[in-house]
């Protein structure tokens, strides 16, 4: 089922409720297209998976709010500045205080990556106030999708947010576990 976006900021309430209710979206961000689900279903996360073809690489966040990063993941003091940046286009990664989220988003690992877009469809999926997954749309190794028309079939079954085009990269991930800043990609 594909909407428009400015239909969906219209429908908000209803896009919660499928939000909660663990619909699966396919939905634009300040860089190229997301799928993703409440990030503590563990049923809807394992499905992004198999469509995916993702094996046990984790996946990153969006997030409610800045104070859940606070909350649920340790931040050192010479970090919380980074937290600053957002919104925007970067992927935090940061170490789990506690489970927040699904054992599905980062299988065998302690750490996730938290974002929070500037889109503004982001602010619908944060007054869901759950966690919310974000991967890009695409088969694992394949190039993001930056255009819903080139979605794979398989994909089209969901529920699409459509903002056109969209002519950016993928967020820049940096790690903030350790010591320093560690930039993995963009």
């Amino acid at each position: 089922m594909i909407i428009k976006l400015k239909e969906a900021l219209e429908n908000e309430k209803e896009i919660i409720k499928k939000i909660r209710e663990g619909s699966i979206f396919i939905y634009p961000t300040d860089t190229i297209y997301g799928i993703g689900c409440d990030a503590t279903n563990d049923a809807s996360v394992s499905k992004i998976r198999k469509l995916k073809k993702r094996d046990d690489k984790p996946f990153s966040v969006i997030v409610p709010d800045k104070k859940w990063i606070l909350k649920n993941c340790k931040v050192s003091k010479k970090f919380k500045s980074y937290i600053e940046k957002l919104p925007g286009p970067f992927t935090f990664i940061f170490e789990l205080k506690k489970k927040a989220v699904s054992e599905q988003v980062n299988k065998h690992s302690s750490t996730i990556g938290v974002r929070i877009p500037d889109h503004e469809f982001i602010k619908t999926i944060q007054k869901s106030k759950k966690p919310f997954v974000t991967t890009s749309v695409n088969i694992t190794g394949q190039e993001p999708i930056t255009e819903i028309s080139n979605l794979p079939p398989k994909f089209k079954k969901l529920i699409i947010i459509d903002d056109g085009k969209l002519n950016k990269k993928p967020s820049l991930l940096i790690d903030l576990t350790g010591n320093i800043a560690k930039i993995i990609s963009r």
